[in-house]
């Protein structure tokens, strides 16, 4: 469900913003809802990704690879 929320900027920002969302083919109504998101959601990923290397604390390759190793394919 979407929630209706009030905001105000300086008249010359929004049409600015306007002008740039149209050239993004965006509305600012898009273009404010990916900022919050982006904005509740920073952090979030770091914080998985630690998660992620604590689970595998227990995981050992049995050795350190060089530069070239760990690069190929």
């Amino acid at each position: 469900m979407l929630k209706n929320i009030t905001l105000s900027a300086e008249e010359f920002l929004v049409q600015k913003a306007r002008q740039k969302a149209l050239k993004e083919k965006m509305s600012l109504n898009d273009l404010f809802r990916q900022w919050l998101l982006k904005y509740t959601t920073t952090g979030e990923s770091v914080n998985d990704y630690k998660k992620l290397m604590n689970s595998l604390k227990h995981v050992n390759a049995g050795r350190t690879f060089n530069r070239d190793e760990a690069n190929e394919r």
